[in-house]
């Protein structure tokens, strides 16, 4: 049994093996996850998943910004796994940072790995989840950082605080869905429905006892911390008769916006204010797809808003009205309207003297089959691309492979423009465009290199919005449109006041999004869309950010029980 100095000394060791990025109010907090194989029942069905303590959603975890958090990840599971902290910016140390054979092999069968979440300047909601195949549909759950002791939000303490997380559900194996679509080169199935905190909600059979409810009081503010973690599609958020107040997104503050609706996208957060002032009674808050393209779950799930006092509720809550499914407009327009608070206490930093402007195009891509044996368009495979490249994870990560300098992992190359500039978004583009080049390839930044970086979707085989994630870094989106960017029309337009500080973007249909940050954390870091399909297809790309002069600016050493390949 060791001694409480003995303990202490420990979390001091810790710190300092850390590089002292830990300061120096910030207390050491340590979870236990265990992955099992649980059996849960929805849609009057019943089948075996992987869990986190056998819990869907997984367990929440509860930080401070700045502090370190331990997680000892045990697999007592039948299948590997990783864990991914969804925007920490984990500070020259990407060793935790999760993304199967990017930054680490998995954690197999029978093994555990301690995992150091180091917070940095995050406040607010960010989640983890698996980030290996497909298991994050059941392996996910909210990370919450309040503001240090004796700080206060930008905003009124609310009443209650709830996590609010929207998940989905396949009625079939996930892991088998997974393989089936990859061998077939077609679409995946796509999921039977959506969740609420895990439950479909009472439209949905073999439901009405187990959707969630929350209660409040009739005057009072509550925060609501959205999380959206399905698979494959943008979701639009609504509550019945009630407008809701946006403060915050991916763990950074807003200014208030007030809107009948959200548009979230998968790994998004946003943090929203809700006033109970309307007359008590039961509402649904409910959430469905904003889908622009290809097959999706046209289901709605729904929770129950449940005012408290002496009323005789409705035999059916007030169902919201949503804007149509397929509305570019809607979804693009709630995105566009976020801004950072840019206050003294909230400052913005965005780079203005901008070193390396980096173009990247993404695309659906197909690639024809022998003997016309696949079963996407065409009798062809579909397939993903950034700059034209479909990535091929290896089997060493990325990072072992930069750290211990070892050859013929991957290449140097990711090239900063697409090869092969063209119309992106016309109407009909030739199949021959579509062809992508495989590729294990990285780009490389400089230490303190102020990054542009412009998506552009592209048409090719059908155009698609793509919410892109940024592993080790927040960044400033300043602008977004739609059609092609032009390098002479629209910079003089970007936001370089109060842009939005995010780690999600969504890149709307045929369009553009531009964002800038300053590369100031050295390591390996992962780039790429959050639906996951699109990832699976191979839209991602990895940048290796060199170390700096400095003693604290170079990344830091690997852990002694970093899982081995």
């Amino acid at each position: 049994m060791l001694s409480t100095s003995k303990l202490l000394l420990l979390c001091f060791l810790g710190i300092v093996l850390l590089g002292g990025v830990t300061p120096s109010h910030a207390a050491v907090r340590r979870y236990r996850f265990e992955l099992r194989n649980s059996t849960h029942s929805r849609l009057c069905t019943n089948k075996t998943m992987l869990t986190i303590n056998g819990q869907l959603p997984g367990p929440t975890i509860y930080a401070r910004r700045g502090d370190l958090v331990i997680v000892d990840v045990i697999n007592r599971a039948n299948h590997n796994i990783t864990i991914h902290w969804h925007g920490v910016k984990m500070p020259r140390y990407p060793w935790s940072d999760g993304p199967e054979f990017v930054t680490q092999c998995p954690i197999s069968p029978g093994t555990r790995f301690s995992q150091r979440i180091v917070l940095s300047d995050e406040e607010g909601t960010l989640w983890w989840h698996a980030h290996s195949e497909w298991s994050r549909n059941s392996v996910y759950g909210a990370l919450i950082i309040l503001p240090p002791r004796g700080e206060s939000y930008p905003f009124p303490k609310p009443h209650q605080e709830v996590p609010i997380l929207l998940g989905d559900w396949f009625n079939g194996d996930v892991q088998e869905i997974m393989e089936e679509f990859l061998a077939s080169g077609s679409d995946p199935e796509i999921s039977d429905s959506y969740l609420i905190n895990g439950q479909p909600g009472d439209l949905h059979p073999c439901s009405r006892q187990d959707t969630f409810r929350l209660k409040v009081e009739a005057g009072k503010t509550y925060l609501l911390r959205i999380v959206n973690s399905v698979m494959n599609n943008i979701m639009f958020f609504k509550i019945a008769n009630h407008n809701v107040t946006v403060v915050g997104t991916d763990a950074a503050y807003t200014k208030r916006l007030t809107s009948d609706y959200i548009a979230i996208s998968p790994g998004q957060t946003i943090d929203l204010l809700l006033v109970a002032n309307q007359p008590p009674s039961h509402y649904y808050m409910a959430s469905r797809a904003y889908a622009s393209g290809g097959d999706f779950d046209n289901t709605t799930t729904t929770a129950i808003l449940e005012y408290a006092g002496n009323y005789t509720p409705p035999a059916s809550p007030a169902l919201p009205s949503f804007p149509p499914f397929n509305s570019t407009a809607a979804s693009h327009n709630f995105t566009t309207q976020l801004r950072s608070l840019a206050s003294r206490k909230y400052p913005v930093d965005v780079p203005k003297n901008v070193t390396d402007i980096l173009f990247f195009t993404l695309s659906i891509n197909l690639r024809p089959c022998a003997n016309d044996s696949c079963e996407g368009p065409f009798a062809e495979r579909l397939m993903a691309s950034v700059n034209n490249v479909t990535l091929q994870l290896p089997r060493t990560d990325f990072l072992q492979a930069y750290y211990r300098r070892i050859n013929g992992v991957y290449t140097t190359d990711f090239p900063d423009n697409p090869a092969f500039p063209f119309n992106y978004t016309q109407q009909t583009i030739p199949r021959d465009l579509a062809r992508p080049q495989n590729g294990t390839s990285v780009n490389i930044l400089d230490f303190n290199a102020t990054v542009e970086l412009v998506f552009q979707g592209t048409n090719l085989v059908g155009g698609i919005d793509h919410p892109m994630h940024l592993h080790g870094y927040s960044f400033y989106v300043v602008g977004s449109g739609f059609g092609n960017f032009n390098r002479t029309r629209d910079p003089p337009n970007y936001n370089l006041v109060d842009p939005p500080l995010m780690e999600t973007i969504a890149v709307p249909r045929n369009g553009w999004t531009a964002i800038r940050f300053k590369a100031n954390n050295p390591g390996v870091w992962f780039m790429h869309c959050h639906f996951e399909r699109h990832v699976s297809w191979g839209m991602g790309m990895v940048f290796i950010v060199r170390d700096g002069p400095g003693r604290d600016e170079k990344m830091l050493p690997p852990p002694p029980d970093m899982p081995l390949c």
